[in-house]
Formats: C-alpha cells, structure tokens, sequence
C-alpha cells in the first residue's frame, strides 16, 4: 500500500472557492508541487467539491476534469503520493450539519446514487495511477448519520473496487472526522483501507478568533498552556464542539492528553489491520505563532509514537496558511 507519512493540504483550490476559471488556474500550479516536494512532503491532499466537476443537474463539466488530471500528473512527476478528497458531494456540506434539509444525502436515494456514480468515474479514470488514492467524503458531521454513512462506505468501496481493484480507500467517522468515532467506522469491506481522523482539538486554541464559530469570534489570544482546568472550563461554551476536553481524564494539556483522547482510534485500527491517518490538523493564522510551535510538538510527538501519517491544514490561505508570512517560525519548525 501506498505510505502517508508527511503531507499538505491544497485547500480553497478546488473546494471551498469562488469556483472560477481563474482559481483553478491560478491559485495552485504545478510550481507549487515542485515547492511541496522540494519541502520533503511526500503527499498532498486535493479536496475537490462536486460542482467543480458536474452542474447542478448532475451534468459532466468535461474540462475541469484537467484540474484533477494536474494534480495526478504534477504528484507523479515531482514524487508526490495525490489523495483525492471529496470534501463536498450533492447533498452533503459538512458546513451544513445539523440542516437536513439541505445534507439529505442519508435519506435521498437519487444523492446517494449521484455519490456512487461520482466514484465510479473517478475510480475508472485514475485507476492505473500508482501515487493516487482516493477519500470517499470529508467530515461527516452529524452524529445520527453513524449508520448510513456506514452503509454507504460500503456500497462506494464496491464502485470503487469494480474499477480499481488495489487503489487505496481512506474513510473516517462522524463528528467532523473526530477520532473519537474512529470506532464506529465499518469494518474494511476491502483490502488497501486506510481509516482517517482529522485533529483540531482543542478547538479552543486552534481555533481562536475564528469568525465562522460564533463562541469563538472574539479577539481573545489562548495559549497552549498546559493546564487541563483552563481548557475544560473555557471549553464549555462550545456546547457539541468542546465535549472531547469535558470528557478528558488526563491532568494536563499536551501530549498525555493527544495520547489519551487518540489511543481508542489507535487500538481499533490496529484491530482492523489499517493504517491510521489524520488527513488534517493545524491552527489558525490567528493564534501566536510561537505557541503553534508548541501545539504540533506535542502532536507530533504521539504521531510518532503510533506511526501515524499526516496532513497539514493548510498550504496556503484559508485562515490556516503555511506559506503566510505568519507563520514563518512554524515553516522553520516543520522544514
């Protein structure tokens, strides 16, 4: 099976966009990759949404298949291992949880049969590509969804395998990607699974001043202090989102507590004989650039410990930007 060990995310390229001509073309070239590698980043991730490659009828966008055919070809030529993620499909947006109305993706057979048949073409097409590997779907928010997204699993694991019999699969859990579900993930329906978890925790520090979650937007600076009390009591007015620091058990912040809150993921991988893998994890460019540097020490330290690869959030923009000027002393710490 293909390695994941040390990768970046292209973010905001094909998802997560203004869906123009001009950012496709623009905002990640085959210079970027060459910079990637030249890093010493094996693999990227590309999240792509569904409506860059079909119209909102389910119509084919024929050429803005080229962008992803880019990715494949710039990952092969510069040595770079290419997940292609689809971070939106029709029917599911992670930003949308709790809206059923608009992520029916569960309950709405014709959106499940337009997922399988998006696989299906792209199974068909990278196939024979030996750097490429495929994520079924970014972060599945809702909690109720355990089951049908289990089902579902299933069901594109077989698309996928009647088209591309050893490419490798990554799918992940509910609650965001949160490995604390990791273990409610169906068993692998197939050989070359890889199970995934995205880590962000504690969301209060890696998410300070973010204005997209209304209990953070503040201009409130958080260390990454070692102290467990002042994360669990300042954690609570993030009610769903902070429920991982409530429950706890360890008495500091850092890595203690990355090995507790991960080893159930760990252990319920290593039953399943699959790779573990977090496809993201970061903070955002609006914490203090040296206490970042103390969050992915302790981070890395357990993702060594179990051998667990891992995926950058993000190259570039996004409010995550590794290439930002801010984030200086944390390139000099990764590199």
């Amino acid at each position: 099976m293909i390695q994941l060990n040390k990768g970046i995310n292209l973010g905001g390229w094909l998802s997560q966009c203004n869906y123009t001509r001009e950012r496709y073309e623009t905002f990640i070239t085959e210079s970027d990759f060459e910079r990637i590698a030249a890093w010493h980043f094996d693999h990227v991730r590309v999240p792509f949404d569904f409506n860059v490659i079909e119209k909102e009828n389910g119509e084919l966008i024929e050429e803005n298949w080229k962008y992803l055919d880019n990715a494949v070809s710039w990952g092969k030529k510069h040595g770079l291992n290419v997940i292609l993620d689809l971070h939106k499909t029709a029917g599911y947006d992670f930003n949308d949880f709790g809206n059923q109305a608009k992520n029916n993706l569960f309950n709405n057979v014709k959106a499940q049969e337009r997922f399988l048949a998006i696989w299906d073409r792209v199974s068909k097409r990278y196939a024979n590509e030996t750097n490429v590997l495929f994520e079924l779907l970014n972060e599945v928010a809702d909690l109720e969804f355990i089951d049908p997204w289990n089902k579902l699993i299933v069901k594109a694991v077989d698309v996928i395998r009647q088209n591309a019999s050893e490419t490798p699969i990554i799918y992940g859990g509910v609650c965001w990607n949160s490995a604390s579900f990791v273990k409610d993930l169906v068993a692998p329906p197939s050989k070359n699974i890889i199970y995934t978890f995205h880590l962000y925790e504690p969301l209060l520090f890696t998410h300070q001043k973010a204005y997209w979650v209304d209990a953070l937007n503040n201009d409130r600076d958080i260390p990454f202090t070692d102290s467990m009390d002042f994360f669990r009591e300042e954690s609570k007015v993030l009610g769903y989102m902070g429920e991982n620091l409530l429950r706890a058990k360890c008495d500091t912040m850092g890595p203690k507590f990355f090995d507790e809150f991960l080893n159930e993921a760990v252990k319920t991988a290593e039953a399943h004989g699959v790779p573990l893998y977090c496809g993201e994890y970061g903070v955002i460019d609006r914490a203090n650039p040296f206490e970042t540097v103390k969050w992915f020490k302790a981070v890395h330290q357990i993702f060594e410990k179990y051998h667990i690869g891992h995926a950058l959030w993000s190259y570039k923009e996004m409010d995550f930007g590794f290439t930002g000027d801010h984030y200086k002393p944390l390139r000099d710490f990764m590199l």
